[in-house]
């Protein structure tokens, strides 16, 4: 079984939440794109743990966990990750962690480009991470870039770097008129950190296609949502890699395969981190109640989250994008404090109404049209299966199921590893 868990509105999901949850049925948990510029929460026995660019796998020490060839992954970064974890008593051994040696090495320049970018912009910018991950793609397919495999030949890497700081300078000094980078810091950050996942790296491609002609199921688990996603999400306010189901067996190191299904996570309501077309946001208090009922502060930077009603528009087209094949709804219980819950059941332009989720200035200028459901205002935590949840909430999931087009498996009704329903 080859199964993708996906996000269908802009990230933050809780996508880490449900794959800890069922990794349980899983032999490998691959990480496909993306870097340190988003965070995957899960909550379980051992305690609250924020994962950036370990795949959330990690945590069940039964698993082997990849990271794919299509991650760009800051070493110094994953060398702080794998020690917290480490010192919260979780194993991580190359037996446990594979790293791909096609994966893109994130630079300590392509943070400072980063930075230096975000900053010229000033109130045009984009609402980076500033974790480098717009430079280092770039990077990548400048093929002017170090991969992990490099870790495995330190002989070349004098000139590699040589050559590619060379190049940066004429952007980092002549361009952003900051003082240049030196090839030797570099090549000391890549000994102190990089070095120390030599034993980690091997060609991922040889060990799944291994483990799926061995009968291993194989779940594939992204970054952010299709909303981010580089060619269809809301450009230019996404991510630079592709965060969509169809990428995963590519990103992941195992282009040849195909997905058995796709697994598409959404919230019960929906928040957005960073700058672009948020068309249902909600503002002032209304707002500010559902941001702090919910925790919605960035897992990676504590940036707060915008938030608003649930999205049909926008998540429509995030199954479509994902081609979910059933769905997780996550934080239902966060509504519990409503009487009234707000759903965005559309948009219009210009006054019109607009049937399908818009892109460049239509989106922009989109409008939202709200709707009020009632709600059912008690705890809803302890509930373990769907008939135990009230009315109003039963109601809920269904109105979302039939809005968006595709069946709900999963409803998540708390932090806990173990707070949810299946339907079925």
């Amino acid at each position: 079984m080859l199964t993708a868990i996906v996000g269908i509105n802009w990230g933050d999901e809780g996508k880490g939440r449900m794959v800890d949850l069922l990794s349980e049925q899983y032999d490998v948990i691959c990480r496909y794109q993306g870097g340190n510029n988003a965070g995957h929460t899960v909550v379980n026995e051992r305690g609250k743990f924020i994962l950036n660019l370990l795949p959330s796998g990690i945590l069940r020490q039964e698993t082997v966990n990849v990271m794919g060839v299509g991650m760009v992954i800051d070493v110094e970064h994953l060398f702080h990750e794998v020690q917290r974890l480490r010192d919260a008593g979780i194993e991580i051994t190359p037996a446990h962690l594979k790293i791909s040696d096609k994966a893109t090495i994130c630079m300590p320049y392509h943070k400072l480009l980063d930075v230096l970018e975000e900053e010229r912009l000033a109130d045009k910018k984009f609402g980076s991470t500033r974790r480098g991950i717009a430079p280092v793609y770039a990077d990548k397919y400048y093929k002017k870039s170090i991969r992990m495999g490099d870790l495995l030949t330190p002989e070349i890497l004098p000139e590699k770097l040589k050559d590619i700081v060379e190049w940066k300078n004429l952007t980092i000094e002549r361009g952003y008129g900051h003082e240049p980078i030196k090839a030797e810091d570099m090549l000391d950050w890549l000994t102190q950190y990089g070095m120390a996942f030599k034993d980690y790296i091997c060609d991922v491609t040889e060990y799944l296609n291994g483990a799926i002609a061995a009968g291993k199921n194989v779940m594939f688990e992204a970054q952010l949502g299709a909303l981010r996603d580089i060619d269809y999400g809301i450009f230019p306010y996404t991510s630079s890699s592709s965060s969509i189901a169809g990428y995963a067996p590519i990103g992941a190191g195992i282009p040849g395969c195909k997905l058995d299904q796709s697994i598409g996570i959404i919230k019960a309501y929906s928040s957005c981190v960073g700058e672009g077309p948020f068309t249902c946001e909600l503002f002032g208090e209304d707002g500010d109640k559902l941001r702090e009922a919910g925790g919605e502060y960035g897992a990676a930077t504590g940036r707060p989250r915008r938030v608003g009603g649930f999205d049909v528009l926008a998540s429509r087209y995030g199954v479509e994008t994902q081609g979910a094949t059933s769905l997780a709804l996550t934080k239902l219980d966060v509504l519990s404090y409503l009487d009234e819950i707000p759903v965005c059941v559309g948009y219009t332009y210009e006054g019109q109404p607009l049937d399908a989720f818009p892109t460049g200035l239509k989106l922009a200028k989109a409008q939202p049209v709200y709707e009020t459901v009632p709600g059912w205002g008690c705890d809803i935590s302890g509930c373990r299966s769907f008939d135990e949840l009230p009315a109003a909430a039963r109601d809920y999931v269904r109105r979302i199921e039939k809005a968006v087009g595709c069946p709900i498996r999963y409803v998540s009704v708390g932090a806990e590893r173990e707070a949810y329903i299946k339907l079925f």
